[in-house]
């Protein structure tokens, strides 16, 4: 009789575990990918392996992913730069002094052997106006060249006069650089070769606490952009700024979504510029020892529509699209390592089926045991 109630006891606990779904914080393998293969599937599977990764590799990038770094970035570097050394544009303030020899003066007196004349600024039309000698044009030159033309003039008039020149660049002829460094402001453009690094470095540098920091160039209209170390990898990428140029330095935006049986739950913001399944992985902290399948970390990724292709040629055949990757195969180890991830993916990691088995086999242990203790008493 004591026998019986046990076993009646073990054998009730099993059926009431059967009859319902164990509490569980991730997801089956099986229960993402069961209907990959049926009539009414809404997504497409793949199993990520060495044959599967140049294919994937030639797709469009998925929906959430955002233009690879550097790939707009303006073409041309230092070695490009067409001229050096600063140059006068409309809107900067050009400082004239006149020097005069001789008894016959014009602008000076005889105590007074030089005139400084008032400052002036560079009109939209490129000229400066001179007493006596009226509009010179002087946009697009250097300063040594503006003075030796405003002294050409002045020659007509006074053959002894020799011009000196000062030019300020002025607020069209300047850059703006704009957070992400210790000294953002407006940076005058006294030099035609300064770099976009050059113009980091006038402003203090980028901090080290900004993780994979990205760079954003605002130009005639267009925007430009490339991370910090794809600047610096590449000298090709260090290009000359350009007047009324916007910089902008700031943190890296992409990330992707952890949720499941991984080691942390939470947004992942990209570390650099590219980064790998496995790279992903290890970024949580690895799979739950306990809990995953290492046979089941999952990459859901949404593709755009112009990206899907039916026959599955150039494109996967659905915008939605589980990536399974087996972590226990050399080639699958191999693979998550080439297998890049994208901004806006889902990694899962998936829940071992022998979890699931434990938690019965721990509750049976425990009702057993109650039961038999129960016995005991009774």
């Amino acid at each position: 009789m004591k026998s019986w109630r046990r076993i009646s006891g073990g054998v009730l606990l099993l059926s009431s575990v059967a009859a319902c779904t164990l509490p569980r914080n991730a997801p089956l393998r099986s229960e993402i990918v069961r209907n990959d293969q049926s009539q009414t599937q809404d997504f497409a599977h793949y199993e990520v392996d060495s044959k599967l990764l140049p294919v994937v590799a030639s797709w469009r990038p998925g929906s959430g992913a955002l233009a690879t770094s550097g790939t707009n970035w303006p073409k041309g570097g230092t070695a490009s730069a067409k001229a050096s050394g600063q140059i006068i544009a409309p809107g900067d303030a050009v400082e004239i002094g006149v020097w005069e020899n001789g008894d016959n003066k014009l602008m000076t007196t005889p105590g007074t052997p030089s005139a400084q004349l008032q400052a002036t600024r560079v009109s939209a039309s490129g000229n400066v106006f001179v007493p006596y000698v009226g509009a010179v044009k002087v946009a697009g030159l250097s300063p040594d060249a503006a003075r030796e033309r405003i002294q050409s003039r002045v020659a007509e008039m006074i053959p002894a006069a020799q011009v000196q020149l000062n030019a300020k660049p002025g607020t069209q002829n300047s850059v703006d650089l704009v957070g992400g460094v210790a000294s953002p402001g407006q940076i005058p453009l006294d030099d035609r070769s300064l770099t976009v690094l050059g113009l980091i470095a006038r402003g203090g540098g980028v901090p080290a606490a900004l993780t994979n920091p990205q760079l954003k160039l605002f130009r005639g209209g267009r925007s430009y952009s490339i991370s910090m170390k794809a600047l610096t990898d590449n000298p090709a990428n260090d290009i000359t700024v350009q007047p009324g140029d916007k910089l902008i330095v700031g943190k890296d935006e992409r990330s992707f979504i952890a949720l499941g049986a991984t080691g942390q739950q939470k947004v992942v913001y990209f570390p650099k510029d590219q980064i790998s399944a496995i790279e992903a992985v290890s970024l949580l902290g690895g799979v739950d020892a306990n809990r995953a399948n290492p046979k089941g970390v999952l990459i859901l990724r949404q593709y755009p529509a112009s990206a899907v292709h039916a026959d599955g040629k150039g494109g996967p055949t659905n915008g939605r699209v589980v990536f399974s990757i087996n972590l226990t195969t050399t080639d699958g180890l191999f693979s998550a390592q080439n297998f890049t991830i994208q901004p806006g993916d889902l990694v899962v990691g998936t829940e071992s089926p022998i979890v699931g088995l434990r938690t019965i086999l721990s509750l049976f242990n425990t009702s057993a045991t109650s039961v038999y203790y129960v016995d005991r008493v009774n």
